[in-house]
């Protein structure tokens, strides 16, 4: 495992992180506690040190259980989590998008109550959880300040969520020098990532980059395909039949990605993530002991050469041959923005002058 600093702070994450969504919640499948505590301590095995998670998954069962599992090793990882859902106040319905609340009082009082789940005295990454750019006014960004100088948070970063906070939203953290931002990212939807690379690279911030969902929610590990789709027994099970079919044609114009006994086409996808330097880490979805065991290892297998990166790219402009869409248009915010402005949802969609309240 190789290992990388995030932004301009001292924490160091492996190249490869958990992302604990996949523990205390039943999003992806059920799990008993014993199960998900045996996966986090293989994680640790395997020399990952990042560790993702949130308050609201499990309505603080997640945090609860890392908090649990990591007992004597919390001082040799690093732990992340997110704030800025009410689940205190409001049941979950389903999977369904929880009320918001992001103040600097807010930020405050949700970190606390994550430092007793977690069983810790300090967060090493506190992340505001899919915050809508006019949310985060000078009260938060001075709660944040705050929660730094008196040692409760090393650093700071913005978990991003397509159709509710994505690209007006990275790019104030970029300029704002947030720690880190996490994203959706993977070798099948590149355009975010790449908004956000070329963001750092106009404005010199230091900004990592997390991106998760490597896999395309498993197409790119082949764990789903157009015949087990549909036999899911988590949110995958739900997406149109286009996203199997035009998912496995992608997957085979990238065959050339994998290296017999070298690289599989599950590393490749993290491989092709952590080629970009402002990346500091990758979580993917754990589901077994052999994922990680996988996965972890594509820290170190070969880099993606300059040529393999090139193909990818011109693959990418031409949809990898595809001449259909996979029917998740109305499931995710474009670029452009086009999907936000048709739906009547009053948020920027692309860069804009920065925020008022943080211009001081």
């Amino acid at each position: 495992m190789q290992y990388r600093t995030l932004g301009d702070s001292d924490v160091e994450v492996s190249e490869v992180g958990f992302g604990a969504w996949v523990v205390g919640t039943d999003w992806w499948g059920d799990r008993t506690r014993e199960d998900s505590i045996e996966l986090i301590r293989h994680a640790i095995d395997e020399g990952i040190t990042y560790f993702d998670t949130g308050d609201v998954y499990g309505h603080g069962d997640s945090e609860d259980l890392l908090g649990e599992a990591l007992g004597d090793d919390r001082e040799d990882v690093t732990l992340a989590t997110k704030v800025g859902y009410d689940f205190y106040n409001n049941p979950q319905a389903g999977h369904g998008e929880l009320p918001k609340e992001m103040t600097g009082e807010w930020v405050r009082s949700a970190t606390e109550q994550s430092l007793e789940r977690l069983d810790t005295d300090y967060i090493d990454v506190l992340q505001l959880h899919n915050a809508n750019v006019d949310e985060v006014d000078a009260d938060v960004l001075e709660a944040l300040d705050e929660l730094r100088e008196e040692g409760l948070v090393r650093a700071v970063g913005w978990a991003l969520g397509p159709s509710i906070g994505w690209l007006a939203e990275g790019d104030m953290a970029i300029e704002e020098e947030f720690d880190a931002v996490q994203l959706v990212w993977n070798l099948f939807e590149q355009e975010v990532g790449n908004h956000f690379l070329e963001t750092i690279e106009e404005t010199g911030s230091a900004t990592s980059l997390i991106p998760r969902v490597p896999h395309s929610s498993g197409l790119l590990n082949e764990q789903v395909t157009p015949e087990t789709g549909h036999d899911l027994d988590d949110h995958r099970g739900f997406r149109p039949d286009a996203w199997y079919e035009t998912g496995w044609e992608k997957l085979e114009a990238l065959r050339f990605l994998e290296q017999d006994g070298e690289r599989t086409m599950g590393q490749a996808a993290i491989a092709y993530l952590l080629s970009h330097d402002p990346v500091a880490t990758v979580t993917p979805t754990f589901h077994t002991r052999a994922d990680i065991t996988e996965w972890a290892a594509a820290s170190d297998v070969p880099k993606l050469s300059e040529e393999e990166l090139s193909r990818v790219a011109e693959l990418y402009e031409t949809n990898f041959g595809v001449d259909r869409d996979d029917g998740m248009d109305e499931l995710r915010s474009s670029v452009g923005g086009e999907d936000i402005r048709a739906a009547g949802i009053d948020k920027r969609a692309t860069t804009g002058p920065r925020n008022p309240a943080s211009s001081d």
